[in-house]
């Protein structure tokens, strides 16, 4: 029978049952899900509250008879509601008591939020830059004298304008790459993701770092453009270490994912310092920003803005700069950890609460506290241990952001602009109203 059941659905595949239909009908096929939820995180602490509880009521079998008062329990479980809403909840949580001063918090989906609106403004910044400089980014008219002047290179043909614009595109969409790299403390270029996405002068900067260029400005673009290998705007005469190392307080996704007992383990966020290089260097990101803006001065130099004047050129860079302040809003999320001393008195608080618990109902319940204890238990650390989660919004955790795929989706719009959008107003013969000649 269960192979004939089998074989229909196999027949009829419209008729075997899925998770997103179950969800209109029943919370079931979520409430029996283990994978994705919380439980591997607070397993081990909800089992030694279990265990605890089970203690005292076989003690209670026995003929023990523990007298704790019922007032013990409201106290604690105001605390621990008010302690809990701060870590977990949404937005600032602000208390205005006669007799307590103000308390305010950042809670943890409060970062969570901010590091994803922050990474949109990324996004939509590349968007626009990217087809600001497709479109607007042209020779200059024919009225004006593109010979070449004194100590200045060959005006630029229309293929080698195109391939700068592309070198250009390319490093806008490094730009998030690089931040989601950056702010996981995945340093260097040997990432996969940067194989065809950083133009490839500019992914040696992993090899031999980057040093002020001493050739002009102009001669280092068109060199680019024409494909010459001496030299390269994107990569200029250089002595000094790795540029994409950075040297900054850091505060490491990687280290903090292993914990599984964010209630009973020991302190989960730390910030490591290193020690200063001997030669500074700039995070990959501000050295992609300051590449584009090059770029955008050199196009302003050439006459290759002139469609949109200097009110374009300052739309640009207010967009580069737009990306540079929601990095550095992205990394203050990351380099901020909750205090040491608010993660231990929550830890404190809940404890004390848990094991009080089944000291107060053992006389009344019995044995029934260990599964009333274990639930609840298993409502209060998981409370903790999503805020544990989403507190770093940036790692590789599958409660994390997946900015993976806000990359992929990004590099497949750029990807599409480059190679199947035309340019500069290519192919524009104006607008026809169908009406024919008049």
């Amino acid at each position: 029978m269960v192979s004939t059941t089998k074989q229909s659905f196999s027949f009829f595949p419209s008729l075997r049952p899925k998770r997103k239909h179950l969800r209109k009908y029943s919370w079931l096929a979520d409430f029996f899900r283990v994978k994705n939820s919380v439980i591997y995180r607070i397993f081990w602490p909800v089992l030694t509250n279990t265990l605890f509880s089970t203690g005292v009521a076989y003690a209670w079998s026995q003929g023990y008879r523990i007298k704790l008062t019922n007032s013990v329990i409201p106290l604690l479980s105001v605390v621990v509601g008010l302690i809990l809403v701060f870590r977990n909840g949404y937005g600032e949580c602000i208390i205005k008591l006669p007799t307590l001063p103000d308390l305010s918090c950042r809670s943890s989906y409060d970062r969570f939020w901010e590091g994803r609106k922050s990474f949109a403004t990324v996004t939509s910044n590349v968007r626009n830059l990217s087809r600001q400089i497709w479109v607007n980014v042209a020779p200059p008219p024919a009225d004006q004298d593109t010979t070449s002047k004194k100590g200045k290179a060959p005006a630029l043909t229309a293929s080698q304008l195109h391939r700068i614009k592309s070198e250009a595109l390319h490093l806008c969409l490094a730009f998030p790459f690089a931040v989601k790299h950056y702010l996981r403390g995945e340093d260097g270029l040997h990432w996969s993701d940067y194989h065809d996405v950083l133009p490839k002068n500019f992914a040696r900067f992993d090899e031999v770092g980057y040093q002020k260029s001493k050739t002009d400005l102009t001669t280092s673009y068109h060199s680019t453009a024409t494909g010459g290998s001496e030299q390269s705007a994107l990569l200029p005469e250089i002595t000094r270490g790795d540029a994409t190392k950075r040297v900054r307080p850091k505060r490491s996704k990687q280290n903090l994912s292993t914990q599984s007992t964010p209630l009973l383990s020991d302190t989960h966020r730390s910030v490591e310092f290193r020690p200063i290089a001997e030669h500074a260097s700039l995070p990959l990101p501000l050295i992609i920003s300051h590449e584009i803006s090059r770029l955008l001065f050199f196009f302003r130099r050439e006459g290759c803005l002139e469609t949109v004047g200097p009110a374009g050129m300052n739309a640009m860079n207010t967009l580069v700069q737009s990306m540079v302040d929601n990095m550095t809003n992205m990394e203050r999320i990351a380099n901020t950890p909750i205090p040491v001393s608010y993660g231990i008195h929550l830890k404190q608080c809940v404890t004390l609460y848990l094991f009080a618990l089944p000291l107060t109902l053992v006389n009344e319940l019995g044995w029934i506290i260990v599964p009333i204890v274990t639930i609840v238990a298993f409502t209060f650390m998981g409370i903790e241990g999503i805020a544990d989660e989403i507190e770093m919004p940036f790692g590789n955790d599958p409660a994390d952001l997946p900015l993976d795929r806000y990359c992929h989706d990004l590099k497949e719009e750029i990807f599409y602009i480059i190679e199947r959008l035309p340019d500069s107003g290519e192919g524009v013969y104006g607008y026809d109203d169908g009406e024919g000649d008049d």
